[in-house]
């Protein structure tokens, strides 16, 4: 894999993965390959993720709304190199809850990234998803796609943050928000695009800020 300044970490924790692939609480995982902690986002590691993305969406809200960076990203990839997840997170500010974090992850089934950006620890999402109706709606791609409230597994991320996820092509689509209260922004029906077929558009995105707590 291509590493630019790209660093290998467990796809389930943040804890770092062996030469041999090996994670000291999971054993042999997939790694996540993301930007490097100390390091600035930047468009040239953000290509790196989306060449490796294969044909696992990297989704981003899109038009980004003014003052909003890419903040984070990363791909979670087998040693051949075939892509099982991907990540992207975005920071703005509100007039309501000041500075605001969005990350979108895709990933197939049993993989985790989504349980470890979530706080949930959860490998897969529940039956709950999909039980009632969805707490909101976002458009990816011009479909519509369905989300329902996830629980964390810590009682202090109650206010931290607001977890979503649905199924999009197959795929679990996790939305985490923070703080909780930002979720507000999401009935607004936000539009997310996939990244990788950005073509000159892909020179509007902004980078920088703060990486993502995952």
């Amino acid at each position: 894999m291509e590493l630019v300044s790209l660093t290998a970490s467990c796809c389930r924790c943040a804890r770092p993965v062996g030469s041999d692939g090996t994670c000291p609480t999971h054993g042999p995982v997939p790694a996540l390959w993301r930007r490097a902690a100390g390091s600035e986002a930047s468009y040239d590691d953000f290509a790196a993720v989306l060449r490796r993305s294969d044909d696992l969406p990297v989704l981003v809200p899109w038009p980004m709304s003014a003052g909003w960076t890419v903040a984070d990203f990363g791909v979670v990839a087998t040693e051949d190199e075939h892509a099982l997840a991907t990540v992207a997170a975005v920071s703005g500010t509100s007039s309501l809850d000041g500075e605001v974090g969005l990350s979108l992850v895709v990933e197939e089934p049993r993989v985790g990234l989504g349980g470890r950006c979530s706080g949930t620890g959860e490998l897969d999402p529940g039956e709950w998803v999909g039980a009632g109706p969805p707490a909101v709606r976002v458009q990816v791609e011009r479909r519509s796609v369905a989300l329902w409230p996830a629980a964390s597994s810590d009682a202090d991320d109650v206010l931290a943050r607001s977890v979503f996820v649905g199924e999009y092509a197959g795929r679990w689509l996790w939305l985490v928000v923070t703080p909780a209260s930002a979720a507000l922004l999401l009935r607004d029906d936000w539009l997310l695009a996939d990244a990788s077929g950005f073509g000159p558009e892909a020179v509007e995105m902004s980078f920088g800020g703060a990486p993502a707590d995952w």
